[in-house]
């Protein structure tokens, strides 16, 4: 999701991950028809600075219409933030529903639940490029085993840091976690106007990489028998790890504990912090503040040095609804949009990851800044639990409220993570 055209839409991306939430509806209605002529509809995201992306998607349309005559594509661009409502009415009502739609892969599951996505197992199969598809990206649009839609882009964070501070301070570039918080913590000393690394209470896909660094889990199991992990050793240990972030000697619980993703990013950019952790879609907004010119981008460090802590696989899915009486049709327009030609040509209009490894390679070359990011995914990435559950877990706040308790000395690590593993279990159990 990118910007500047080139990597603003990933900002897009982080509210998308913030507020991802599958509609509430029972509606399971499945059409027998397979029309191979008429209209088909197609709702994808809005962007920030969208009409790049129209662009591209504007080609495919021309070409997928003039290989299937007869065939029209009305594509509707959606508000991020109003799209839970719009989904769940297309899922009660088949009549107003979209072919293929654009999706937050943090929504499959609920969505799968619903009975809103077909399933599109088989065609997957058979789809040619399918086999260069990232396994992390692969494992978005899979539901107990079936495939509900095709990879469209991914986003991952990394490591940022201030080149002029290291330079002046005479800093390396930390390799192992302990280094990263030792680092910062001397940053802080010797320029007490900075964070050393600017952490956000609020920022779940940052804090994450902690606990998955350190041998912890969101949740454990599959389908409706997800039971959480967060109350483990290792996952504890990896909290600890985060909020001891939070303090005068790096960056005050008073103003870092409130703080999301995007506030860090911005902070970053506005040269307040020597540190961030951010994504490959947080480029822009860096490039467009005080420290353009004077920072450089890393794998997070993992426990081990040299190793890299295990990212968040974030990033959206194009897929079939079940109500489409287009099946055919609909298959082969997901299949375009998210063709290995598209998702390069995404990434050349908004700087959207691509999901195939093989095309992920060649944008890293095209564009060195990448570079980290790509190997991060390289290195292995984590998703959230396929389950409906997830939704209510990420919309209740249930991690960030268990890291701003630690912070704020309301609870130890212990209790902690003991009352947000209960709430999640709470969630995994209703979901069935």
């Amino acid at each position: 999701m990118k910007l500047s055209v080139r990597f603003a839409g990933l900002t897009a991306l982080a509210a998308l991950l913030a507020t991802a939430c599958a509609p509430q509806t029972s509606s399971n209605s499945s059409s027998d028809k397979d029309e191979k002529t008429g209209t088909l509809r197609v709702w994808l995201f809005q962007e920030v600075g969208n009409a790049p992306k129209q662009k591209v998607v504007d080609s495919v349309v021309a070409g997928f219409e003039k290989a299937h005559q007869g065939t029209k594509v009305d594509v509707e661009y959606i508000p991020i933030d109003t799209r839970a409502q719009r989904v769940k009415a297309a899922f009660n009502d088949p009549a107003s529903a979209p072919d293929v739609m654009e999706y937050g892969n943090t929504d499959t599951a609920g969505y799968v639940k619903d009975g809103g996505l077909l399933d599109v197992t088989k065609e997957f199969g058979e789809w040619g490029e399918a086999k260069d598809t990232d396994p992390t990206a692969k494992q978005s649009v899979t539901v107990d085993g079936k495939l509900y839609g095709a990879p469209f882009y991914v986003g991952v964070r990394a490591l940022y840091y201030r080149t002029d501070v290291f330079e002046e301070l005479g800093l390396s570039v930390p390799r192992t976690m302990d280094e990263l918080a030792s680092t910062a913590r001397e940053i802080r000393a010797a320029r007490p106007e900075l964070y050393g690394l600017v952490v956000g209470g609020a920022y779940t896909y940052g804090a994450m990489p902690f606990v998955w660094a350190n041998g912890g889990e969101l949740a454990n199991g599959k389908s409706g028998s997800y039971a959480s992990g967060i109350d483990s050793a290792q996952a504890r240990k990896g909290i600890k790890a985060y909020t001891s972030l939070f303090g005068d000697d790096n960056c005050p619980a008073t103003k870092c504990a409130g703080m999301g993703g995007n506030d860090t990013i911005s902070a970053f950019a506005a040269g307040k912090a020597a540190m961030a952790i951010g994504g490959d879609f947080s480029h822009t907004a860096v490039e467009a503040g005080k420290v353009k010119g004077k920072y450089a981008v890393v794998p997070l460090p993992g426990v081990k040095s040299g190793s890299i802590a295990p990212a968040f696989a974030g990033g959206n899915n194009i897929g079939v609804l079940k109500s489409t009486s287009h099946r055919t049709l609909a298959v082969q327009l997901m299949e375009q949009l998210a063709s290995k030609k598209t998702q390069s040509e995404l990434f050349d209009a908004m700087g959207f990851l691509p999901t195939f490894t093989d095309v992920r390679q060649q944008v890293a070359q095209q564009e060195p800044f990448v570079k980290p990011f790509v190997r991060t995914l390289s290195a292995g990435t984590k998703f959230v639990p396929a389950s409906p559950a997830w939704a209510q877990i990420d919309s209740s706040l249930v991690l960030p409220t268990m890291f701003q308790e630690v912070i704020s000395g309301k609870k130890d690590v212990a209790k902690a993570s003991d009352d947000a593993a209960k709430k999640m279990n709470d969630a995994f159990g209703s979901a069935g």
